[in-house]
């Protein structure tokens, strides 16, 4: 087992809420001292137990954390026009962020385009670290534990979006989205839409 950075991120599916990224740094130790606490892939934990680890996490391990409102995601996607770039390029913020003092040998996430897309948006830190991207990456401890964190700081967003707008924003694509942004529009109007949800979304145009 090497020292290495696991990566992963929540609420790119959703319609509602921000983008976050989440990196955890592990080694041998710590990879058993999460397995030994329950930490797994966060869709096979309820939202209650992913805040509960999530405390876990934080103080035993060294970790990043990037949250991309919905303002921000979709200024950056408008210039971007590719989920995949974006993606990388939130990835590459936290491995970079966990770099930059804490050496490794390297940086893993689940498969979701080209690997130079990571390499590519790095910078002076993680250059030459070896980036590594595999089917349900979620299976190694590292990446579970990012999960759990880029999960957690999207529940926690979301909670603050509907206390704000005295909305209950709910998470996914479900039936309920229109239903949802049709009474957002009527109390902010049109134009505030976008400070909530994602714009490139099919269910957007068709509002």
């Amino acid at each position: 087992m090497t020292r290495h950075i696991g990566v992963d991120e929540s609420g790119k599916g959703d319609f509602f809420g921000p983008l976050c990224i989440a990196g955890v740094l592990v080694d041998e130790k710590i990879e058993k001292f999460f397995e030994d606490s329950g930490v797994k892939d966060s869709k096979k934990i309820s939202d209650k137990k992913i805040l509960t680890l999530e405390k876990i996490i934080k103080t035993n391990a060294i970790h990043s954390i990037v949250v991309i409102s919905n303002v921000k995601y979709n200024e950056l996607y408008s210039k971007i026009n590719n989920l995949n770039k974006l993606l990388a390029w939130g990835h590459a913020r936290v491995i970079e962020n966990i770099c930059q003092n804490n050496p490794c040998d390297y940086a893993l996430s689940d498969k979701f385009g080209d690997d130079r897309f990571i390499k590519s948006a790095l910078m002076t830190h993680g250059k030459n670290l070896e980036l590594r991207q595999m089917f349900r990456a979620e299976s190694d401890i590292a990446v579970a534990a990012a999960s759990i964190l880029a999960r957690a700081a999207y529940v926690k967003k979301m909670s603050e979006m509907s206390t704000s707008f005295g909305i209950n924003f709910p998470k996914g694509c479900a039936n309920q989205i229109k239903d949802v942004a049709i009474e957002f529009i009527s109390k902010y109007g049109k134009d505030r839409l976008k400070e909530v949800c994602k714009t490139h979304f099919k269910t957007f145009r068709e509002l």
